[in-house]
């Protein structure tokens, strides 16, 4: 072999080799997952809120009153979710949250015995966790900031009183049929109907808190059951979802719809007259509640776990003087 291609076997494997070392250390530090405490000079804490979904537009709202509180009190807050509602994707994500030793987590409650774990697992290590929008008391989360689902599921069967007379035959959308804020809204909606001898419940039918799913839901629903005469939605997308699924099976008949939430499209159908109220929660007011409860455990524990806060029957009339999200 000659000495010159001898020296180029020679420094091909010299590269070849310093860019084998260079990916190794380069693609460690690439794929490896940081689990050490984030510490930054620029920030008093780091508190992640990890949402039921990303862009969902509720918890959006939530998202822009913590970091509205965050910024006023140099917190770093990580936003993250599941691209779609997916508990098991949502457990994961706490998971990951205790691992990297934030200062706190906002978490929307899962029901379950893994959440409960992994919420005691958390206080183990000295992580303070509160729920938001969806409570599990039964995990040793140190606060509920929120609305009180079962009060919501009352103030919509009373809306459904007063805003009908008449037997009434009622199809009701639910976001999630596992999602416990749905089904203490469920239970308080009926603890209100049972004692009105007029309203009926025909069935239930579950949206996946889409607007698609809730429309879906709706044309099954009256599919199956032509006797229904007025609609509950039950999630914030429910009433929008149940407007559309009515205009899709072609019926000229008026229905009565009272929906959840404060939507702006929500809003527009109220105004139109194609909603007749909803079920108004306040989630930047919750964002801000949320951020402001976890600065106070950062030094010493909470007497009141429960912190609701406001929910109210919204109807046309009562528009003009609300902003969506609850703050002015």
């Amino acid at each position: 072999m000659s000495n010159s291609r001898l020296l180029v076997y020679t420094l091909s494997g010299v590269i070849f080799c310093i860019c084998f070392i260079g990916m190794l250390i380069y693609g460690y530090k690439t794929f490896i997952i940081q689990t050490e405490k984030v510490e930054s000079a620029d920030y008093n804490y780091h508190f992640a809120l990890i949402a039921e979904e990303t862009d969902n537009e509720y918890w959006r709202q939530i998202e822009k009153g913590a970091k509205k509180a965050a910024a006023e009190h140099d917190i770093y807050l990580e936003y993250l979710a599941p691209s779609r509602a997916n508990n098991d994707k949502l457990l994961k994500l706490l998971d990951r949250m205790i691992s990297a030793k934030v200062d706190g987590i906002i978490v929307q409650g899962v029901p379950g015995e893994r959440f409960v774990d992994l919420v005691h697992k958390g206080v183990e290590r000295g992580i303070p966790i509160i729920t938001v929008d969806t409570d599990v008391p039964s995990s040793e989360r140190k606060a509920y900031i929120g609305t009180d689902n079962f009060y919501a599921g009352k103030l919509a069967g009373k809306a459904v009183i007063e805003n009908t007379t008449g037997e009434q035959y009622v199809g009701i959308v639910t976001g999630r049929y596992n999602a416990i804020n749905q089904q203490r809204r469920l239970e308080g909606f009926n603890h209100v109907i049972k004692q009105t001898p007029r309203i009926h419940i025909v069935d239930i039918e579950e949206s996946n808190i889409t607007a698609i799913g809730a429309a879906q839901a709706t044309y099954s629903l009256l599919k199956q059951h032509p006797s229904i005469t007025m609609f509950v939605g039950t999630s914030a997308l429910d009433g929008i979802g149940i407007v559309d699924g009515i205009r899709e099976i072609g019926t000229y008949k008026e229905f009565p719809i009272i929906a959840f939430d404060l939507l702006p499209e929500t809003q527009e159908l109220i105004r139109e007259g194609k909603i007749d109220a909803t079920i108004a929660q306040y989630p930047k007011k919750m964002g801000i509640k949320s951020v402001n409860v976890m600065i106070e455990l950062q030094n010493s524990d909470l007497l009141n776990k429960e912190i609701y806060t406001d929910t109210k029957v919204i109807e046309k009339k009562d528009l003009s003087s609300l902003k969506y999200g609850g703050l002015k």
